[in-house]
């Protein structure tokens, strides 16, 4: 099995799941029928909406 040849920086390291973040910050987005914040292409867990229909029924706690 392969072993890194060399240490990798707190830095790359760090860079590395900077990018990471950013891909999942950018597919949130709000919803159009109650405006919380949903990830894109997803239900929406507090209304239980999915492109402007209702598909789950959401308990309120």
């Amino acid at each position: 099995m392969a072993s890194p040849k060399n240490k990798k920086s707190k830095m790359r390291k760090r860079q590395r799941v900077a990018q990471l973040e950013k891909a999942v910050l950018a597919s949130v987005q709000a919803c159009p029928v109650c405006g919380a914040m949903k990830q894109a292409h997803h239900v929406c867990p507090s209304c239980g909406t999915y492109k402007g229909k209702k598909v789950l029924s959401v308990t309120a706690k």
